[in-house]
């Protein structure tokens, strides 16, 4: 296939013609992958604030549509663990996890991150991501990893963790509930720990470590009865206090639920008021709204007291069948003559007036079996403003993490990479994947690592892939209700530890201070404001540009004097040089730009008050590589104020951009082609030709021959 136009549209057709042997090699690289994605895309779901088999929906249509339009043919598209936490971090402050709202911002959310990566690669704006510096994203990576291992410890240790606006207050919390740590949980979640460590030591088995650690886990959950869980309502609490807590946290969660409807509809009603050009309603709408939204604060407020007074009690129910309802005593308070089924429960939580409670191991549970239905997302004009920011970080993050892995599998295949193509590629994955309930996906650097030592050579292995996953959805649901979310929890664990890296962190800093202290602030600041996880990427960029911009400021400027070998070189590193009361030398180590202009007159001026018998400046321009507006603007006012008081300015070794520059404002006349100089020694040469007998003692002029 050569036609190019085709290509680009349809850049899967470089395919084929495709032989026997490699799709054979792309059908066993596709089944392989999938064996290990399977288990991981559930698991990076858990991250996500959605239900598990979610994960499986963003393998399959996102890695077809990835694989199919992007420029790589090994790049896996798929879930990953920092854009599922972003997704979560993204969505959380807007909707309950796993409710049908979020699910739907959550399809918005990859719509928007789609069609943002789409754009940017259609007007081949690829390069935008290197705005955001390796030092950010290396920040902002280790941040995510600790955050992101830390909010799997309530599914390690089966205990409750809260839900605010501060992840790191919700930690400290969580770590109030140690002492409720569920036993049977945790021996599972050392147990899975100890499987996948042992087994990735047996070269055979290494590749499905984690596979066989989730047959193994279900097979073992199901066995011991792992999974405990029943209903009850306020009233089958013998506690009075429980009871009173319970039935107010219900009634109080009911409200709130009727007042955010209320919100909805009166957003509604505001944007109407507004296309009718109705200020006056608009504005008292929107009082209303916002005094609707001080009491829901309230309301929530009051509710998360609650909710932790309730989550430190546990109960032990009378012996009943787990379906029927029974009576709940807090531990240690069951009356005589009645018989405790011997486990204690605690709440899980509390909704629609019904309380759910847990006496055992939590496990994925039901996963609906089919394909995903098309549903088109929520197009909300409040939503998607509400997450415009959101979808920009992670639209970059993701495809900056795609990129970095498509980059190294191309060093090794020695394919050539189109980053904007692969943009498209993945902005079509997202995109293609919102209509198919899919959270964002970007290129995955296990699945891509897998694809490659499976040997993959066509984007067909993940066409495999995606089909296998379709089957895992049609059969094998049913299969994975037993599969233990500790299990999840550590392959999750495993899986960050990747991305902690101290070693590049401390590398960061030897090479650069400046890089160093963004890193260190990019990290920082992240695990501060998680889940806001868009501020720690924002604020580090931020900082990054600004440390660029003090640093090009006071670039280098040196005084040059004459060394034994003939050379130029800083009289403040050398001080002992011979220099010339004639001519003042100097080198200028940076872009002649409207940051640092003012420094570059003031160092030029501040150098010609210091010999006043100079009839001579030097600038040698070796390393000026840009000269702006400003620039120009001062450097020709530079010269004919020297030349007025009797000082011609002389240059060498300028580049072209800077001469051109130079021609068309004409300051190159200003300057004339007799100033302007190839090398210094042609500079000097010329001055002391016409300085004439005055300089003939003057040591500088006498360059040594150089060896």
């Amino acid at each position: 296939m050569n036609n190019p136009w085709l290509l680009r549209i349809f850049p899967f057709l470089a395919w084929f013609p495709v032989s026997s042997v490699l799709l054979r090699g792309d059908i066993i690289a596709g089944i392989t992958g999938a064996l290990v994605l399977v288990p991981k895309a559930m698991a990076y779901a858990q991250l996500s604030g959605l239900p598990v088999y979610f994960g499986l929906y963003v393998a399959f249509i996102p890695a077809i549509l990835g694989a199919m339009w992007g420029s790589s043919r090994q790049l896996s598209t798929g879930p990953v663990a920092i854009v599922s936490l972003m997704t979560a971090a993204a969505i959380s402050p807007l909707a309950a996890p796993f409710s049908e709202e979020f699910i739907g911002l959550a399809l918005l959310l990859s719509l928007m991150v789609g069609i943002i990566q789409f754009t940017l690669g259609a007007v081949k704006l690829g390069t935008i991501v290197n705005f955001v510096s390796h030092p950010v994203i290396l920040g902002f990576m280790n941040a995510a990893a600790f955050i992101i291992a830390l909010s799997q410890l309530d599914m390690l240790l089966g205990i409750p963790k809260g839900r605010s606006d501060s992840f790191l207050y919700d930690i400290w919390e969580m770590f109030g509930y140690l002492p409720q740590t569920h036993l049977p949980t945790l021996v599972m979640s050392v147990f899975a720990l100890a499987l996948m460590l042992g087994l990735k030591k047996i070269p055979a088995l290494s590749k499905l470590s984690v596979l066989i650690a989730v047959v193994v886990t279900i097979v073992v959950s199901a066995v011991m009865s792992f999974e405990h869980k029943t209903k009850a309502t306020p009233d089958l609490f013998a506690d009075q206090t429980a009871q009173e807590l319970v039935t107010a946290y219900a009634g109080t969660d009911k409200r709130i639920l009727e007042m955010n409807a209320e919100v909805i509809a009166l957003a509604g009603q505001v944007r109407q008021a507004k296309k009718d050009h109705d200020a006056r309603t608009a504005a008292d709408l929107e009082y209303t709204i916002d005094v609707y939204k001080l009491d829901i604060a309230t309301l929530e407020g009051e509710n998360k007291e609650r909710l932790h007074v309730i989550r430190k009690m546990n109960f032990e129910r009378a012996k009943a069948d787990e379906k029927e309802a029974a009576k709940l005593y807090l531990v240690g308070q069951v009356p005589a003559g009645v018989e405790s089924d011997g486990r204690h429960w605690h709440i899980k939580k509390i909704e629609k007036g019904e309380v759910r409670l847990v006496g055992g191991g939590d496990v994925v549970g039901k996963i609906p079996a089919g394909l995903p239905a098309f549903r088109i997302p929520p197009l909300s004009l409040d939503a998607i403003v509400s997450l415009l920011s959101a979808a920009l970080i992670i639209a970059l993050v993701a495809f900056m993490e795609s990129i970095s892995m498509a980059k190294a599998i191309a060093a090794q295949t020695k394919q050539r990479l189109d980053p904007n193509q692969e943009l498209i590629g993945q902005g079509l994955a997202n995109i293609g994947g919102s209509f198919f309930q899919a959270y964002p996906a970007c290129g995955s650097f296990t699945g891509s690592a897998i694809n490659l030592q499976a040997g993959a050579k066509t984007g067909f292995a993940m066409v495999f892939n995606g089909l296998f996953v379709t089957v895992t959805l049609l059969f094998l649901t049913e299969y994975l209700y037993y599969l233990p979310k500790a299990t999840l929890a550590v392959i999750i664990l495993l899986a960050v530890t990747s991305l902690i890296t101290p070693k590049a962190l401390k590398h960061t800093w030897q090479a650069s201070r400046f890089d160093g202290i963004v890193a260190g602030v990019t990290f920082v600041i992240t695990l501060i404001a998680a889940p806001h996880l868009d501020k720690g990427i924002l604020i580090g960029a931020s900082l990054a540009i600004i440390l660029y911009l003090y640093r090009t400021m006071k670039p280098r400027v040196a005084q040059l004097g004459r060394f034994k070998d003939g050379t130029l070189r800083d009289i403040k590193v050398n001080p002992d040089l011979p220099t010339s009361p004639h001519i003042i030398a100097l080198r200028f180590d940076g872009s002649l730009y409207f940051a640092n202009i003012a420094y570059f007159e003031d160092s030029v001026l501040e150098m010609v008050a210091a010999k006043p018998d100079a009839k001579y400046l030097l600038v040698v321009g070796d390393a000026i590589n840009q000269l702006d507006a400003s620039g120009e603007e001062v450097v020709h006012h530079l010269v004919e104020r020297l030349r007025e008081g009797g000082i011609e300015v002389v240059f060498s070794g300028l580049k072209k951009q800077i001469l051109d520059v130079m021609r068309s404002t004409g300051l190159f006349d200003l300057i004339s082609q007799a100033n302007i100089f190839a090398t210094e020694d042609q500079a000097i040469a010329a001055i002391y030709e016409r300085l004439g007998e005055e300089a003939r003692e003057d040591l500088f002029c006498m360059v040594p021959a150089r060896a």
